[in-house]
Formats: structure tokens, C-alpha cells, sequence
């Protein structure tokens, strides 16, 4: 006898467990009188008033009830297990038996649990006594009761049949039903499905039934015979994964978000190890100083770690210098990041930030590119992907500023609405000055960044961004920039050219100037400038960027502030002694001791010539007349000599002629 079957008979059972079992009387006080009319052993309860009888006493209907109602033990198996001795059905019949098991859906494993629960009852009987025939006339008289579809002896016989060369733990798997339902399907013309799927398949995402309706009108005129609308929709669902009919008829978009996203661990990082930036354009109508209306962008900063925004400036425009003068107030209050994650939008792309990257995937890439401001300063450049909050925390940062900035209550009329088609009903209303927004902007930056209870795995519900970016910055390594770099990281204006009178220069209607630019009086400099501080002071280099220092706004002030004249003449006269001071320390001597050292001017003695020019027959010749008013000025007191000595020169060179050549000039010649 197996160890369930020792275990069942074994067993007592009470008078209630046994009413209305197949066998036996549908009350307790039938089994009661049914148990003292056929003499069963009887005993008191362990819990409870009454008596309960023993399963060796109850008809055999009654134990094939009580074993279909048991769950046999085979069920408990998940899977395929182990074989021990020799087998008679191949491995691969049973590794396959068991897949098709896995694979099929819950109410065919009952039909299978069902069959093992039926022989194992059969084998229940069989091993009490009763006869093969008996037992399994018993179970299928049970089985037809509960309802079974084609439980007989018939059944029995071939569920045996099926497992009976298969060990016990394989026994469910080979009962599983081999049919899977109704799989016949209405054959639906080869065009006409093609021509349905074309129509269906698109990202306007017509109904089945107008692209149905259309295909009529084409199948009445080719002769098909279309099955009803619900046999195309059965095959497309079957035949079609789901994610091709998202693509198809929702998008890209949306088919990306069928995949699970990347769930990323920014503890890892430590404050200030790792950025990200990003532009966000406000939903609020802003009013300039000049006057024009419109949105404003922010470029921010924000720390990976603990997502807190570092740092942001706001502009008309996204660009390179918004983006630029965002990481300078980063840089220069908390330190230089070791890791930045940007988007390749034109302004973070740009060759002023990110140049030398060999990774930029936003204009060309060439060997003589200058190396940016961030690359210069050792930070490691990654891109990412817009729009994409996975890859960019600072996005979800954003949503919590949509909702607290630009629908704040001091900005009522002035909120644009976050698509088109969510105007408020006041829209255009009112435009909200510069200064306002900023100073709402900054009060509520700071409320996102100090509110407790973040649920990031860094705050874990308990800190807030300040919180877990001042713990972690108290004890981790910062890199400082030094005061040059920040320089390099101010904006570059247009060329200027320097007063030719005091040297001051001249940017956006302020007035610098520094003691250093009095030397390029007249010429051209650079000015590198922060623009939300072009009252303070500008960064002064040469057309080679070379520095030259800081020069300081000299701001207009009132004609009738005497004050401020005083003030000025002030500084004019230290300026001005102090430019003395340094012309006497340079001055170590007087004029008088330059003059005494001059030399005197010395006699100038003529060389003699060195050549001649002939003059021949001039005793021939005859004197040329002057008039009288020209022979004045032409002759002087030493013409006499000059005539008589040149006279006797020429008669000597026209001896030695005479004596090397043999030859005397004529009159002619003369």
C-alpha cells in the first residue's frame, strides 16, 4: 500500500464531514443512523460533541468522492524533476510534455489535475481491497456527478494508458489535454487582408470598422467574400505582436514606452561629482526692459546627487552664453563638477563649452576646434537625450517648477497655458515685469531645493535636496577654479575701442575704465563681462587676450550732485598725484644735467673730389653774355680761382689724351 493510501485509510471522519458525500446520506443524523444500522466503529470526537468513523468503514462510492476531493500530491511539482533508474519514455517526450504544460492556460492544467487526482483514487481502491473493475466504475460515477466532461471507465482506461510507463512526478504533465479549443478560422482573401492591414495599420489610428467598411466597397467590386469584422480583429491580434500595433497606429514615442525604462542609481556619485543641465522655457508672459514681451527661458544646473538646482540664469533666448554664465555661478559658488550630462542642443553643444569632446554629435568636429571652457577645466562631457527624464533628472525638477512658478498666484493673467489647447480663459491678459519673475523664481528655487520628505533613494523620505547636498559636500573632495578661470568663463563682448582722450570704454550705455587702459588710449580691447552685472565691473583683455585687469563702471551721475563732483574731483587729484609721483621716480635727472651733457657741434671739412667731369676747349669757347641782372647773382667772389684751376685740370687731362691715344680734338670737336 503507498504512503497516501496508508495515510487515507488511516483517517476518521465526523458525521458532518461525511454528509452529502457521494454514498452517504445528505444529513448528519442520516450518517449517524446509516453508521448503527451497518455496525461502523465508532469513537468520540478529539474537538467537539458526537462521533466520527473510520475511512475503512465507508462504502467504496464514498472513498472515490473523498480521494477526487483530495489534491493529490504530483501537484505540488512546478516542474519537471530529476529521473532516477532506467526510463521508458525518452527525456525529450517529457521536457516537451512539460513545456506544453507551462505554456497552456489555467483551465486546461485543471482538466489535467482533474485525470491525476482520478487515477490516483482509482489506485486508492485498487490497493484496498476492491476490484480494478469496481474502482474504476466508482470514480467514473463520481466524476459524472461532479460533471466532468467525458469522464467514463472508457476514460480511465486511457488516462492509464497515457502515464502508465511514466514515473509518478511526470504524470501531470502527460495528462494535459491536447487540444487547445476551436482553431478553425473563416479563410480571409490574401488582398483583402493586405489591403485591411494598410488601412488599419497607421498612426492616425482609424476604427476597424470604417477600414472594414472601406474593404467592402472594394470586395463588392473584385467578388470577395469577407468574413465578419471580428475575424480580422481575432487575426490581427494573433497574429500581430503588440508591440507593432503601438508603433503602427501610436507612434515611436509611444512604442518606447513599452520597453521598461532604465532605473538609474545616483547615490553612486558623490555632491558635486555629477551635473546635468538643461533649458526650460517658462509657460509666462515676461516684460523686458526694452519693452518686448515673452516667454523666458532658464538654463539650470542641477547636482545628480542630491538634486538640488546649483545654479540658473534666465534669458530671452536659450543659448551658449546662457548656458555659459549658469555654469560660472556653479563654478564659482560650490566648485568645478566632474561629470557633466547635457543634451546637444546648439546652446550645450556649442564649441564655447564643449569643444575638443570627441563625442560632440552637433556641428563638425575638426582638429583645430578650441577646447571649451568645461573640457578645459577637466570636466568629463556626456550626452544625452532630450527629453528624456531617465537620462536627465533635472526634467522631472522641471515639472515641479510648472507647477509652482508658472502657475504661481502673482503671475494670474500672465500664465500662458502648457499647449495650445490649455489657454486659460484670461490668456494674454497681463505681462509680468522682469524683476517680479525673478524674484518669485528665486523664492521658489529655494523652496524646491529646502523642502523635506524627498522620496529620492538618496533622501529617502527624510531630507531635502539642501539637506543631502550640504551633508555629502562637508566631506567630499571639491575642485576649485581659480580666479583666471572664472574670468575665461565671463562672456566676450564685441571689440571696443578705448577713449583716445582718458582711455575708458564704453558697453551697453556703462562707462569703465582702470588705470591700465589708460596705455591704449585710442586703441581696441576686449571686455569680458558678466550681464546681470554690468554695473559693477568688466574683465579688460587686448586684441591677443592677453589681461590687462579690472575697470571698474563709473556711473552718470545728477548735474546739480555736488557730492558726487566732489567725489570725483577727488579721485581725479589722487589719481593725478600719484601719476606725478611716479613720473618724478622716474624722472632721476634734471634738464640742465641733459643739456651740459650734449656735445658740441664740430667744423665740416669738404673731402676732395673724387672725379671730375671734362670740360673741353673752354679757351675756344666763347663767354657766354649774361644780362646784367643774372650776371649779379650768378658770380661770386670766388669764381676766379674755381674758373683758373678747373682750366688748368683740363688741359692736363687733354695731354695724357693726346699721349695715350694719338689723337688732339678739332675745332669741331671743341
Amino acid at each position: 500500500m503507498a504512503d497516501g493510501d496508508r495515510a487515507a485509510s488511516c483517517e476518521w471522519f465526523s458525521a458532518a464531514a461525511l454528509a452529502g458525500v457521494a454514498g452517504m446520506p445528505g444529513t448528519e443524523r442520516g450518517v449517524r443512523k446509516m453508521a448503527e444500522r451497518e455496525g461502523w466503529t465508532a469513537r468520540n470526537r478529539s474537538k467537539g460533541k458526537g462521533f466520527e468513523y473510520p475511512w475503512t468503514d465507508l462504502p467504496a462510492t464514498t472513498h472515490a468522492a473523498l480521494l477526487l476531493a483530495k489534491r493529490p500530491a504530483a501537484l505540488a511539482s512546478t516542474g519537471p524533476v530529476k529521473r532516477q533508474g532506467k526510463a521508458n519514455v525518452s527525456e525529450a517526450r517529457i521536457h516537451d510534455a512539460w513545456k506544453r504544460y507551462e505554456a497552456a492556460p489555467q483551465h486546461i492544467k485543471d482538466i489535467a489535475g482533474r485525470r491525476l487526482r482520478a487515477l490516483q483514487a482509482v489506485e486508492s481502491l485498487i490497493a484496498e481491497g476492491h476490484s480494478a473493475v469496481d474502482a474504476r466504475q466508482a470514480v467514473a460515477a463520481q466524476l459524472q456527478r461532479e460533471n466532468v466532461r467525458g469522464a467514463s471507465v472508457a476514460s480511465l482506461y486511457r488516462w492509464a494508458s497515457d502515464v502508465a510507463k511514466v514515473e509518478k512526478q511526470h504524470r501531470l504533465a502527460m495528462l494535459l489535454p491536447e487540444y487547445s479549443g476551436r482553431t478553425a478560422t473563416t479563410e480571409i482573401p490574401t488582398e483583402a487582408w493586405d489591403l485591411f492591414k494598410a488601412d488599419f495599420l497607421r498612426v492616425e489610428a482609424p476604427a476597424a470598422s470604417a477600414c472594414y467598411r472601406r474593404l467592402e466597397s472594394i470586395a463588392k467590386v473584385r467578388g470577395w467574400a469577407l468574413p465578419h469584422l471580428r475575424t480580422f480583429m481575432r487575426r490581427i491580434e494573433r497574429e500581430l505582436p503588440r508591440g507593432v500595433l503601438v508603433m503602427a497606429r501610436d507612434g515611436v514615442e509611444a512604442f518606447n514606452r513599452t520597453f521598461p525604462s532604465q532605473e538609474r542609481d545616483r547615490s553612486v556619485f558623490h555632491a558635486l561629482e555629477a551635473v546635468n543641465a538643461d533649458g526650460h522655457k517658462f509657460d509666462v508672459f515676461v516684460k523686458w526692459p526694452d519693452g518686448t514681451i515673452g516667454r523666458p527661458i532658464m538654463v539650470g544646473v542641477q547636482d545628480l546627487y542630491s538634486g538640488k538646482l546649483l545654479g540658473y540664469r534666465i534669458a530671452e533666448t536659450e543659448s551658449a552664453d546662457l548656458a555659459r554664465m549658469a555654469f560660472r555661478d556653479v563654478i564659482e559658488n560650490y566648485g568645478i563638477p566632474s561629470k557633466v550630462w547635457l543634451d546637444n542642443g546648439r546652446g550645450f553643444a556649442s564649441k564655447m563649452l564643449t569643444g575638443g569632446v570627441a563625442n560632440r554629435f552637433r556641428f563638425k568636429v575638426r582638429e583645430d576646434d578650441p577646447t571649451g571652457v568645461l573640457v578645459a577645466m577637466g570636466c568629463e562631457i556626456h550626452w544625452a537625450t532630450p527629453y528624456h527624464g531617465q537620462a536627465k533628472p533635472i526634467e522631472r525638477a522641471w515639472r515641479d517648477l510648472c507647477e509652482n512658478v508658472s502657475k504661481h498666484p502673482a503671475f494670474a493673467g500672465a500664465y500662458t497655458g502648457n499647449n495650445p489647447t490649455a489657454k486659460p480663459e484670461n490668456y494674454g491678459s497681463k505681462a509680468v515685469p522682469l524683476d517680479t519673475f525673478v524674484k518669485f523664481l528665486q523664492q521658489e528655487i529655494a523652496a524646491h531645493n529646502a523642502r523635506e520628505g524627498r522620496e529620492s533613494r538618496v533622501c529617502a523620505g527624510r531630507y531635502s535636496f539642501d539637506q543631502a547636498f550640504n551633508h555629502s559636500y562637508a566631506q567630499s573632495p571639491i575642485r576649485k577654479a581659480s580666479t583666471e578661470q572664472l574670468r575665461q568663463l565671463l562672456l566676450t563682448a564685441e571689440v571696443v575701442k578705448a577713449d583716445s582722450s582718458d582711455g575708458s570704454v564704453r558697453l551697453a550705455d556703462n562707462r569703465y575704465w582702470s588705470e591700465a587702459l589708460g596705455a591704449y588710449a585710442g586703441q581696441k580691447v576686449i571686455l569680458r563681462f558678466d550681464p546681470d552685472a554690468l554695473h559693477t565691473s568688466v574683465q579688460v583683455y587686448t586684441l591677443s587676450n592677453a589681461y590687462l585687469g579690472e575697470a571698474e563702471c563709473i556711473a552718470a551721475v545728477g548735474f546739480a550732485d555736488t557730492q558726487a563732483a566732489r567725489d570725483h574731483a577727488r579721485a581725479k587729484t589722487q589719481y593725478r598725484n600719484a601719476t606725478k609721483k611716479q613720473l618724478q621716480a622716474e624722472r632721476r635727472m634734471d634738464l640742465a644735467t641733459l643739456v651740459n651733457q650734449l656735445p658740441e657741434a664740430a667744423p665740416t671739412d669738404l673731402p676732395a673730389p673724387g672725379v671730375v667731369a671734362p670740360l673741353f676747349g673752354n679757351k675756344a669757347r666763347p663767354k657766354p653774355q649774361m644780362q646784367p641782372e643774372v650776371e649779379q647773382f650768378a658770380r661770386t667772389g670766388t669764381d676766379d680761382s674755381r674758373v683758373s684751376a678747373l682750366s688748368d685740370f683740363l688741359e692736363r687731362a687733354q695731354a695724357s689724351q693726346t699721349a695715350r691715344f694719338g689723337w688732339t680734338p678739332t675745332e669741331d670737336d671743341a
